[in-house]
């Protein structure tokens, strides 16, 4: 392809001006209020959403093992299947406010699920642990670093 072909080539050669690239701000000290990270509260969301959605996905898991262990699986598969689809809608719905102790609530009744279970109910006080763990942080990051 020739030069003067080219876009942005005239047909003497001149070239077209181009637009200046946007420079980056200055870097600044960090605020001494913010916990470092660019958006706190928006990272607090997304553990919170991994976490829903890998409590989705582990309760899913656990839909075979039940209905080959328990001689009557059906009221497991529902329960199961329930919190499911509870963990799901809390993890697309996590810039809530009220996600936080409506997951608490989503723990308590994996763990009511001990009845049905053991196993669902181990599950059930692992995943507490996990959310009391995202909450932890989500508190954390909403204070003023140490430094």
């Amino acid at each position: 392809m020739a030069e003067h072909d080219r876009p942005g080539h005239g047909e003497h050669g001149e070239h077209a001006p181009e637009e200046p690239e946007e420079a980056e701000a200055p870097w600044t000290e960090p605020d001494e209020l913010r916990s470092g990270l660019r958006d706190p509260a928006r990272a607090a969301r997304s553990l919170a959403a991994m976490a829903l959605s890998f409590e989705a996905l582990a309760l899913l898991l656990a839909i075979v093992p039940m209905r080959m262990i328990l001689d009557d699986s059906t009221t497991a598969t529902i329960a199961i299947v329930v919190l499911t689809v509870a963990c799901v809608v809390l993890a697309g719905m996590s810039r809530r406010t009220w996600i936080w102790p409506a997951g608490a609530v989503l723990q308590v009744a994996v763990i009511a699920c001990w009845a049905l279970h053991w196993a669902l109910g181990a599950a059930g006080v692992v995943f507490a642990v996990v959310w009391a763990y995202c909450w932890y942080v989500k508190v954390q990051l909403a204070r003023p670093p140490k430094r």
